[in-house]
C-alpha cells in the first residue's frame, strides 16, 4: 500500500517522536560520526595526558606532533555535531567529515612512520633519533643540559601486547577516518 506525501511525513514524524534517539541515529549520520570521531579524540588525548602526568612517560617530539590531529578532532568533530543537530546544508557536513577523515588519515601515517623508526625500519628526524654528542666540560650549561631529560623517538617507553602508543595512535586514527568515512558514505546517499 501506497501512502501519500502528507501522510509518510506523519508516519516519518510520529515514529520519529515516538523513539527519538532512533531518529537521530540512524537518521543523521553526521551527527552521529562527528560525535563519535570527538569522543574517540578526547578519550585518547585524556589517555595520552595521563600516561604524560601521571605515569610520567614523557612524549617525543614525534608522539606530540600526533597529537594535533586530535587537537583538531575535539572541536571540529564538536562543531559538526553540533551543525548537524541544527541541520545544517549537506554540503557544509561533509566538508566537515572530509577534514575529519583525511586529518586522521595523515595522523595514521605519521603515527606508522613513527612505529617504523621505533621499529628501526627507517631512520627518524635528527632532533630525536641523532646521535647525542658529548660537548665536554663547560661549566654550569652542561650541568644544566645533564638535568634535562631528552625522550628519543626512536625509544620505545611503553608497550602493550607489543604494540607502543604510536602504534595505537595509528589503530585509533583509522578507526576515526572509517567512522568519517562512514558518516560521508551514509550522509552523500540522505
Amino acid at each position: 500500500m501506497t501512502l501519500p506525501n502528507d501522510a509518510r511525513r506523519r508516519t516519518a514524524v510520529t515514529t520519529a517522536t515516538a523513539h527519538p534517539s532512533d531518529a537521530s541515529a540512524t537518521g543523521n549520520p553526521a551527527l552521529t560520526s562527528a560525535l563519535a570521531i570527538a569522543v574517540i579524540a578526547a578519550v585518547t588525548l585524556a589517555g595520552a595526558w595521563f600516561f604524560q602526568l601521571v605515569l610520567e612517560i614523557l612524549p617525543c617530539p614525534l608522539c606530540l606532533e600526533q597529537r594535533y590531529a586530535y587537537y583538531l578532532a575535539v572541536p571540529l568533530g564538536a562543531l559538526v555535531a553540533i551543525a548537524a543537530a541544527r541541520g545544517a546544508a549537506r554540503p557544509v557536513l561533509l566538508a566537515g567529515l572530509a577534514i575529519l577523515g583525511l586529518a586522521a588519515l595523515a595522523n595514521a601515517g605519521l603515527g606508522a612512520y613513527h612505529a617504523g623508526v621505533e621499529w628501526g625500519f627507517w631512520q627518524g628526524p635528527t632532533d630525536c633519533t641523532g646521535p647525542m654528542v658529548d660537548f665536554g666540560k663547560a661549566g654550569s650549561l652542561l650541568d644544566q643540559l645533564d638535568k634535562v631529560k631528552v625522550v628519543r623517538c626512536d625509544e620505545v617507553q611503553w608497550r602493550f601486547l607489543g604494540i607502543s602508543l604510536a602504534g595505537y595512535n595509528v589503530l585509533i586514527s583509522l578507526l576515526m577516518a572509517a567512522i568519517a568515512g562512514w558518516g560521508l558514505a551514509r550522509g552523500a546517499k540522505a
